[in-house]
């Protein structure tokens, strides 16, 4: 028997399926899935996946889940198939009461991006459940005088299943006294009422004994049965009556428990205890009805003694007798309905779904943070939720479905800005007054390397002196990123540049991790003035961001080098003959100590002293020319004279070099030259020699001319590059972009240094080092000169480079590299060549253009003075130092270096404009000083 209601309940519940499954689709915007109740784990309920257009294969990465704990104890999701299984059989009674329908919401979450959708289950009934009466046993007394169509309301059966599951009929057991009638209540419930059809005679029977069956329409139907026993009583010929049939009343859910809802009355005309009215509840009133009201026997006051709840059950239905005390006892009933009126008693209740916790700072806007839902159990406007957020924050609601809403990024995120964010999220209600609920979503900003590292400066300028120890440090360059994590973490590296030949790796070295710069060799003013190089800052990101700083390094001189004679040439501790003409006069040009100084600055402003005479009044000597003359006619019969002299330069502390010289009379007008070299070539051939001086002196005339006109042309077509040729053969192409770049001019110069009592002694190529090549012969009128190319090498930092455009190449010659300490103060820049008088103090060359004049006329006049007939004019100061050293040396503490020119085999010798032997400047106009500037950096 029970296999086979079991098989009736599985065909059921088939029919039902399949019926619900073909209206399915006129369900009109939502998806049902019908399904019995009491169904076993793993029972299909509905395929989500392909009711939602989900791909099958990505719903294990996307997580496809019920959401809401209640709903996961029943339902979960087969995420390999999609489908909606039973995961703990439902008792539709234990989940939705006596409810005409039993609709469970569902809502799916899925990630990767967040989406929500929404679908619900209906609980289909099923008969599990048989009709039962409170009582076995029904008790009922009537009066034998009760008049036939009379009725007696019965305790009417309860059934858990509803709709057609629930009590469908009523039967009675046949007798020929009462008959069964059921009246149908607003509700649907079924009521059975005892129908009297025949009068009752107590003499003849005293009480009768009925079967009272319930039936419930299930397939197959279940039934129930109580016995009713009906006991005739004696005549009590007047019942209570109640005013009205029914009663409704409306109430407050918020209504206090003791509060009198209504006052029942009934009215009995019987006298005495027939007359006597009590008020009770109809026997068939439900338990919780009793629980919550109760009712006055006497009064008829119905009184709360509970709290009310309009969303749990918003009526209450019931019946109330009156009976008097007659005997037999008479009653009345009448119907009582309590509607309850709802009350904004309830805020709104807010669940996350789903939450991101952690967002990248580069989330686009309408990235989704979290799904929102809001519930609010009121009914009406009470009922009625809006959501909010504060309005400062980039985030925004958006509303998915009703009381579902996606907080989403409303604008860009910035993490150095405001890394987390605590978003409050609140909830009102449209009650009176509004009940608000708040919620705070947790966000957190994660970095994105998007900024990259940053020094405090562009550019940065360091200053060290020379000999300085290794491992000093230099500088501190300190970046900083407002990124986080590996994003802000810098290490620094030196870049080197492409076009340098000299790598700054080798004077410096750099900490990686605290951009500390320190030197790993002693800086050499002398050969490094200044040193340039890039540091990278560059983080750890992915992608690395990167940012550069141009660091400039100037190398302070210091007084570490002592003057060094260059003429007379002597070896150390040897005396330098030098041959006077007998009866010389005062102011007659003994000769003239040349020394140089490899600093610069005043370190390098050399002059001279007369230290030691054996009559010191005989002899003067030029403090800063460095020339030796009589100082008062020289008596015939003169012994030879030691002259020491002292050549000190202006360091602090000052560093000083000597140099003695043995000044003797000779009988021979000519002037004797001390042989300086270790052995002497022979004589024979030297008038052949200056045949072949003449005319080597001519062809570098013709070829100098040539040169000229020829780089006069170009450099006339090539505005970038200035060529100056001079007269000696030697032309220089001179650039002027050094100039606009902020660099000090070129020194690579050629200097021919000659002398009064000698010939051409001997020719320098400027640079950083000097070539002094003294005569290869004794002193002849046939003497001649060559020229010496410089051995020195261009610097470290300051290549050479191959076309004169570009860069400051010389032309015929081999190029040093320029001296770039330009740094000298205020005080070491005078005016322009010539605009002070007197032979003691001098001018610095004004500009670049100053120092290549006054180079060319230093080649002019010795390619002049070999044809004995020329004069030079104007210019008060000449290069009386070395090329290297010109522009940071006065000009006008050496005497005009045409008194110092003597031709071979000719008496000529240059004289200035003013014909003038002596060598003295004339005065000099007070021309305009310009100011110097700042210094001026490589």
């Amino acid at each position: 028997m029970l296999g086979k209601v079991r098989s009736w309940v599985e065909i059921w519940r088939g029919a039902t399926l399949l019926f619900l499954f073909c209206h399915l689709g006129y369900v009109r915007g939502q998806i049902r899935y019908p399904v019995p109740e009491e169904s076993q784990e793993g029972t299909f309920v509905g395929n989500v996946a392909q009711d939602f257009l989900l791909d099958t294969e990505s719903l294990s990465a996307r997580r496809l889940q019920v959401a809401g704990e209640v709903n996961q104890r029943h339902f979960r999701v087969d995420l390999d198939s999609g489908a909606l299984l039973i995961k703990n059989p439902i008792d539709r009674e234990a989940l939705c009461g006596l409810s005409a329908s039993c609709i469970v919401p569902l809502e799916f979450v899925t990630e990767g991006p967040l989406e929500m959708y929404r679908a619900e289950v209906e609980i289909v009934d099923v008969n599990d459940h048989a009709p039962r009466f409170p009582r076995q046993q029904l008790d009922l007394e009537i009066g034998e005088a009760a008049p036939p169509g009379q009725r007696f309301p019965l305790e009417k059966a309860q059934d858990a299943d509803v709709g057609s599951n629930s009590i469908s009929s009523y039967r009675l057991s046949s007798n020929e006294h009462f008959a069964l009638d059921v009246k149908k209540r607003s509700d649907g419930s079924l009521v059975p009422e005892l129908l009297l059809e025949k009068p009752l005679d107590r003499e003849k029977q005293s009480d009768y004994r009925l079967v009272l069956t319930a039936v419930d329409g299930g397939n197959p139907p279940r039934s129930g049965t109580a016995e009713l026993r009906v006991s005739v009583l004696d005549v009590n010929d007047n019942a209570p009556a109640f005013q009205q049939s029914s009663y409704r009343i409306s109430v407050l859910e918020s209504a206090p428990a003791g509060m009198v809802l209504i006052q029942l009355n009934a009215s009995d005309p019987d006298l005495g205890p027939s007359g006597n009215v009590t008020f009770s509840f109809s026997g068939h009133t439900p338990e919780r009805v009793r629980n919550l009201f109760s009712l006055h026997p006497t009064t008829g006051k119905l009184t709360l003694q509970g709290p009310l709840d309009f969303e749990s059950e918003n009526y209450y239905e019931f019946d109330v007798r009156a009976r008097d005390g007659g005997s037999p006892a008479m009653e009345q009933h009448c119907s009582l309905r309590v509607d309850l009126l709802d009350v904004n008693d309830n805020a709104p209740h807010i669940t996350v779904t789903s939450e991101l916790g952690t967002l990248p700072e580069s989330a686009e806007p309408g990235t989704v943070v979290a799904l929102i839902s809001v519930q609010d159990p009121d009914s009406g406007s009470n009922g009625d939720v809006s959501l909010r957020i504060p309005d400062h924050l980039p985030f925004a609601l958006k509303s998915a479905f009703r009381n579902q809403f996606s907080l989403v990024t409303a604008g860009p995120l910035d993490r150095e800005a405001k890394a987390s964010y605590d978003i409050m999220v609140t909830a009102s209600d449209a009650g009176n007054p509004p009940l608000s609920t708040h919620r705070t979503v947790f966000l957190n900003i994660s970095d994105v390397n998007d900024n990259p590292p940053s020094f405090f400066q562009r550019s940065h300028e360091v200053f060290v002196p020379e000999n300085n120890r290794p491992g000093d440090l230099l500088c501190s360059l300190a970046a900083s990123d407002p990124d986080s994590g590996l994003n802000a973490l810098i290490s620094y590296s030196l870049l080197e540049p492409r076009n340098r030949d000299v790598s700054a790796s080798s004077f410096i070295s750099l900490n990686p991790q605290t951009g500390a710069v320190h030197a790993t060799r002693s800086f050499d003013y002398e050969q490094t003035q200044t040193l340039q190089f890039e540091v990278q800052a560059r983080d750890r990101g992915n992608p690395p961001l990167s940012s550069t700083v141009t660091v400039r390094l100037f190398v302070l001189d210091l007084n570490d080098n002592a003057p060094a004679v260059l003429r007379p040439r002597a070896r150390p501790g040897s005396l330098c003959p030098q041959a006077l003409p007998p009866s010389v006069g005062a102011g007659h040009l003994v000769t003239k100590v040349t020394a140089v100084d490899l600093d610069s600055g005043y370190n390098a402003w050399v002059s001279y002293q007369l230290l030691e005479a054996p009559d010191p009044s005989l002899f003067a000597v030029s403090r800063y020319a460095g020339e030796v003359r009589t100082a008062v006619p020289i008596p015939a019969d003169l012994p030879p004279q030691k002259l020491v002299i002292v050549v000190k330069d202006s360091g602090s502390p000052p560093l000083s070099t000597s140099v003695t010289l043995l000044v003797s009379l000779e009988e021979d007008t000519h002037p004797i030259v001390p042989d300086l070299r270790e052995s002497s070539a022979p004589r024979e051939g030297e008038s052949r020699l200056t045949l072949y001086l003449a005319v080597s002196l001519v062809a570098i005339c013709f070829v100098s001319f040539g040169s000229f006109v020829a780089l006069l042309s170009k450099c006339l077509r090539g505005a970038a590059c200035g060529v100056t040729c001079f007269p000696a053969g030697t032309c220089a192409c001179l650039t002027r972009s050094r100039r606009r770049e902020g660099l000090p001019p070129s020194n690579g110069i050629l200097r021919i240094q000659l002398g009064s009592d000698d010939p051409i002694k001997f020719v320098d190529v400027g640079g950083h080092s000097h070539g002094c090549t003294p005569l290869a012969s004794a002193p002849t009128r046939s003497d001649s000169f060559m020229m010496v190319k410089s051995p020195s090498a261009p610097m470290a930092g300051e290549p050479v480079r191959p076309s004169c455009p570009p860069s400051d190449l010389l032309y015929g010659l081999e190029q040093a590299p320029p001296n770039t300490d330009w740094r000298f103060s205020q005080a070491q820049r005078p005016g322009t060549s010539g605009s002070q008088n007197g032979d003691e103090t001098g001018t610095w060359p004004n500009n670049q253009f100053d120092t290549e004049m006054l180079q060319a006329m230093i080649l002019a006049s010795a390619s002049e003075a070999a044809d004995g007939s020329s004069t030079l004019g104007g210019g008060a100061g000449t290069m009386g130092l070395s090329a290297r050293y010109g522009p940071q040396f006065t000009l006008q503490h050496v005497p005009d270096y045409r008194q110092n020119v003597y031709i071979p085999g000719s008496n000529a010798t240059l004289t200035n404009a003013a014909g003038k032997r002596d060598g003295k400047a004339p005065a000099g106009g007070n021309g305009n000083k310009k100011k110097s500037g700042k210094k001026e950096k490589k």
